[in-house]
């Protein structure tokens, strides 16, 4: 194989009606002759409505079978445009993955929330990639699809699972590199993201939005040239465009800032995508799947003067909590570890944490139906106080004049300042 791999990851919105799909052909075509690892999400909001599928399927079941409906006759309406002859392989299987999801939702729940979400939600991206591929073939574009599942081996922690390194290198040197260093003619693999399963045989979720994720892993394992994220936006922003004015292109930037936008909420990437990346100094690349032709956002080892501008993260539907010891006691070493221990055992991540001699507050996503445990196992050795629906806007490169416009006439519930960044916790 003499040109290295380029992967690429195709996210919902790329793929999201029949017109996409046939974009995403003819975005492969620019690249004759390189070897091709195509990663793809979910079509459209396909996870979404299998989230309310997992939420019926796990409660009263009244509404199951109408929202399975909904989810089949949306993919069977893409697979009509793109295949008009009923007759087409494509049905079939189709037909058969579906007849799986239905078997699997007609056997009860099993109690473990977090275990069946990842049986069912993951069959989004089974379904993408099944007719992404069958698409690229009618298009004269030759490919293999595999099994995200076979190539990318986790743990048991059921929708964030935990990568075994050395058992997916392992995988995906025996599945994929055959397949790219043995082709005559160009390669093209096609599997999905999100996806992968624990050792049991078990199918595990990488998090939500964890295609990026996932292609992150392959571009390691593969030595990959580049990765390059096909957005719905021409790269990466400094600000979202729906809360922001002003915003701006940030044409290049450094793992270590793209690293921090992400763990601070930046949706454009997702947090653990970095990391692998860097470890081989791969470069990402966001482009625009509207517009492939523009530069994007470059990601890459250098430093640029563009990672000091101002960039603006928001997240919505924020909970504050504050823990008191109820004697008076310091919140020590010795508390913090049981109270993280709780946040652990029940998968919640903290966006923001402040303590003082006897309080700990922490801002976090509203962990939903998670509140009513988190609250219980909480509540028997500490005082808890809380406020829902907030905001929190984290600011990298910020000014004083900077918060103060964002602060306006807000209530500012907690407040955080490190050297680059600050971050509040306003209301409204």
């Amino acid at each position: 194989m003499q040109k290295k791999i380029l992967v690429f990851k195709f996210g919902g919105a790329s793929v999201k009606d029949a017109d996409a799909v046939r974009n995403v052909a003819e975005i492969l075509k620019r690249y004759p002759g390189r070897p091709l690892m195509v990663v793809v999400s979910a079509m459209g909001k396909t996870t979404n409505a299998l989230e309310a599928l997992v939420k019926a399927y796990t409660g009263d079941q009244r509404e199951l079978q109408g929202l399975l409906s909904d989810v089949i006759s949306f993919h069977l309406k893409i697979v009509a445009a793109l295949f008009p002859d009923s007759s087409h392989p494509v049905y079939q299987d189709f037909l058969l993955k579906t007849a799986e999801l239905s078997g699997l939702l007609s056997q009860p729940p099993g109690g473990n929330f977090d275990y069946e979400y990842d049986q069912i939600v993951g069959y989004g991206e089974q379904f993408s990639a099944m007719i992404l591929s069958r698409y690229l073939s009618e298009s004269g574009i030759q490919n293999t699809l595999f099994n995200a599942g076979e190539l990318i081996v986790t743990d048991k922690r059921y929708r964030r699972a935990g990568v075994n390194w050395e058992k997916s290198i392992r995988q995906v040197k025996q599945q994929l590199l055959p397949f790219f260093e043995e082709s005559l003619f160009q390669a093209v693999a096609v599997t999905q993201g999100f996806i992968a399963r624990a050792e049991d045989g078990s199918h595990t979720t990488l998090g939500r939005e964890g295609s990026d994720f996932s292609a992150a892993i392959l571009a390691y394992i593969l030595d990959a040239e580049e990765l390059i994220i096909w957005k719905d936006v021409p790269g990466l922003y400094n600000a979202d465009p729906r809360y922001f004015s002003d915003v701006r292109i940030i044409e290049k930037t450094s793992y270590k800032e793209a690293l921090e936008l992400s763990w601070y909420g930046a949706g454009i990437i997702h947090p653990d995508t970095i990391k692998p990346l860097q470890n081989k100094n791969i470069p990402l690349r966001i482009l625009s799947f509207s517009d492939p032709s523009e530069q994007g956002t470059l990601i890459c080892g250098e430093e640029s003067t563009e990672s000091r501008i101002p960039c603006y993260i928001h997240k919505d539907k924020q909970l504050l909590l504050s823990i008191s010891t109820r004697d008076f006691s310091y919140v020590n070493e010795e508390k913090l570890h049981e109270i993280f221990g709780v946040f652990s055992r029940l998968g919640l991540t903290v966006n923001v944490m402040q303590n003082s001699a006897i309080s700990f507050s922490v801002c976090m996503d509203d962990p939903g139906q998670k509140k009513e445990a988190l609250f219980h196992e909480l509540s028997g050795r500490f005082v808890i106080r809380y406020n829902e629906n907030l905001t929190l806007i984290t600011i990298r490169n910020y000014t004083q004049d900077i918060l103060d416009h964002l602060a306006g006439r807000r209530e500012v519930l907690l407040e955080h300042r490190s050297r680059y960044t600050c971050q509040l916790v306003v209301s409204g």
